[in-house]
């Protein structure tokens, strides 16, 4: 998989411009970094066609420290945003398994969204999605033990007068409680997700449209395919959300071509 240079133009003018003698230019670069998150190898593993991979490795973290993809990320989906009519938004977790190189010297450096659950040590990614397969509003990182409603409602939270007054709400019985359920309402939204079968008073839902929380799965799926996200290889949130920001930014360049 490959950056076509068409593809690279969407972002091009999004990229700090580089100074001094810059002997690989950033499609190079895109195209290196994008190597590395779905094959899941170190850098020192890049073929020799890419340039060398300490320059190539040095240009990927000053942008991982300065949050560039940060940027590009909310400059890309904010603009698929105000382009898509919101009807649904969904709202979901995934649980990222932790490779020993990520794990250690934790609080040293920066955050690190690292914790001990079932699964052994684990990130899990919190995202907020419309109902637009592409278009992931925003995602936040938590340690693996972390429970998913409080997480939720602090994404949730970003979108108060973001307009979308009458959107419905998907989400699992992770989200079931009545917090939840309540700031989605003072949100103008309409929250569609089932109760717990020990409800003394459960709601009905609109079974049809809940049918559609498989797209931000499907999301996910797409994003564990990058071996970089399968796996946390990277002990800094940083680091690791610069590879999310990468593999989001790359799905939705070739979303384009994806019928």
């Amino acid at each position: 998989m490959e950056i076509s240079k068409s593809h690279f133009k969407i972002i091009e003018h999004l990229l700090p411009v580089q100074k001094g003698n810059v002997k690989i230019p950033d499609i190079q670069i895109i195209n290196a970094i994008l190597y590395v998150a779905e094959h899941g190898c170190k850098w020192r593993g890049l073929p020799e066609r890419f340039g060398k991979w300490y320059s190539i490795y040095m240009r990927a973290n000053r942008w991982a420290k300065k949050g560039v993809l940060d940027h590009v990320f909310v400059i890309l989906q904010g603009a698929d945003v105000v382009n898509i009519q919101v009807d649904t938004i969904s709202l979901d977790s995934t649980a990222v398994k932790v490779h020993p190189d990520g794990a250690g010297a934790f609080k040293k450096n920066g955050p690190q969204s690292i914790g001990k659950s079932r699964a052994g040590w684990t990130t899990k990614i919190h995202m907020v999605a419309a109902d637009d397969k592409t278009a992931v509003i925003t995602f936040a990182l938590s340690p693996g033990q972390s429970r998913d409603a409080p997480e939720g409602r602090s994404l949730l939270e970003t979108l108060e007068n973001c307009g979308w007054e009458g959107a419905k709400v998907l989400m699992d019985k992770a989200y079931e409680g009545d917090e939840t359920r309540q700031l989605v309402l003072d949100l103008g939204m309409i929250p569609v997700f089932p109760p717990k079968v020990n409800r003394i008073n459960p709601w009905k839902y609109d079974r049809k449209i809940y049918k559609k929380r498989n797209e931000v799965e499907r999301l996910f799926r797409r994003l564990k395919g990058f071996r970089r996200i399968f796996s946390r290889f990277n002990k800094l949130d940083a680091v690791f959300r610069f590879f999310i920001n990468f593999s989001l930014i790359a799905d939705r360049m070739i979303s384009v071509d994806r019928p």
